[in-house]
């Protein structure tokens, strides 16, 4: 095996206990680009899940790990064996919190799991990424920043924990009143550093992405057309060039003062990152508002190339590209551009009903797993 080989097959092999609807699931991935064959509800999906999840610890379709255990199972696990020498393994608890090991170690911190496997996953209702509300867009740019900067999720979780403990004082009644400016005070200042943390994080992320999504919109569009990425914060008078820390989370702290009669009122922190927007423009105009299907459908598949594009770039490996029933929400011409660009560098797992889709080199060169 050479060593070109093994930058292009990254997951060697793959097995899976108790997962979904997988009581057990063994393969050995040997070509670059995989197909998964078979009818609606064998298991595809899940079974792409499952190399989603071993290199995110999220997944994209379940709101708790408990949602991925068999139904008749207490525990699911997932094992990887990665550039022939690092064997991973995610173990799943109906109760109690998940465990992972890398060669048998037990990881102190999830997110470590990024040193040794990455993945950009893709399916029919990353649409919403673009179609719909704001926190689709959030938890999109929020899974770019924290592939690129692990211990983002850390920052996350206790940005999420300040939120919920500030609406659980406003909501309180057991608090005296003499204490409220104190207690306020300190989230203020906690909320702040925290959220300036995050907002930069994702605005130089969206700044690094950008070119990409640019090449990629172009290529895939056949077309002139101009797109922009643009961060939309609540933060009042911020300018695009003012990166210093102290000044934003300074300008973040006298919002959050101003807010306090309306949030003391209603209990919600209407200000932060958990309201902030991505705003996606083809020729100035709003592509969630005005866009066309087609337009959205290629802006999407632009965005998860470039995803993939800024990782590869960023860590000189290539991430897994997962396509989970994809080729179905798109026409002819970007199905052709797309299986023509994907499985070149990365390895790739597509997920299919049929074959008609693959032209006979793409078959030729792709190993089936047959559901």
């Amino acid at each position: 095996m050479t060593k070109e080989c093994i930058k292009q097959i990254f997951l060697n092999n793959l097995k899976i206990n108790n997962f979904r609807n997988h009581k057990s699931f063994e393969i050995d991935l040997m070509e670059q680009r995989a197909i998964v064959l078979g009818c609606n509800g064998v298991g595809k999906s899940n079974l792409l899940e499952s190399v989603q999840f071993l290199s995110q610890l999220k997944s994209s379709r379940a709101l708790s790990d408990r949602d991925l255990i068999e139904n008749d199972s207490d525990s699911a696990v997932i094992c990887g064996h990665i550039d022939f020498k690092d064997d991973l393994k995610v173990h799943l608890f109906r109760k109690g919190s998940k465990k992972i090991y890398v060669n048998d170690r037990l990881l102190k911190k999830n997110s470590e799991i990024k040193n040794y496997i990455r993945s950009i996953c893709f399916c029919s209702n990353d649409i919403d990424i673009v179609r719909s509300e704001p926190s689709y867009r959030r938890i999109w740019i929020d899974k770019v920043v924290s592939q690129l900067e692990p211990v983002y999720v850390e920052l996350l979780s206790r940005f999420n924990r300040l939120l919920k403990q500030r609406s659980h004082f406003w909501r309180s009644e057991s608090f005296l009143k003499d204490q409220v400016t104190e207690i306020i005070d300190s989230f203020d200042i906690q909320m702040s550093i925290i959220s300036t943390r995050i907002f930069r994080r994702r605005r130089r992320a969206l700044s690094k992405i950008k070119p990409y999504v640019e090449y990629w919109h172009s290529h895939l569009s056949k077309s002139k057309e101009q797109i922009s990425i643009n961060y939309l914060s609540g933060i009042a008078n911020i300018l695009e060039e003012e990166e210093e820390e102290e000044i934003i989370s300074k300008k973040i702290a006298e919002q959050l003062y101003r807010q306090r009669s309306i949030e003391q009122l209603t209990g919600k922190c209407t200000f932060g990152p958990h309201r902030d927007d991505i705003e996606f423009l083809i020729n100035d105009i709003s592509v969630r508002k005005y866009g066309s299907s087609g337009q959205q459908r290629t802006f999407i598949l632009a965005l998860k190339m470039a995803e993939l594009d800024l990782l590869r770039k960023t860590f000189n490996e290539p991430p897994i590209l997962i396509l989970d029933d994809v080729l179905a929400e798109l026409d002819i011409t970007r199905q052709n551009l797309l299986l023509n660009s994907v499985g070149k560098e990365s390895q790739c797992l597509i997920s299919a009903t049929h074959l008609d889709k693959f032209n006979k080199s793409f078959l030729g060169s792709s190993q089936m797993i047959y559901l």
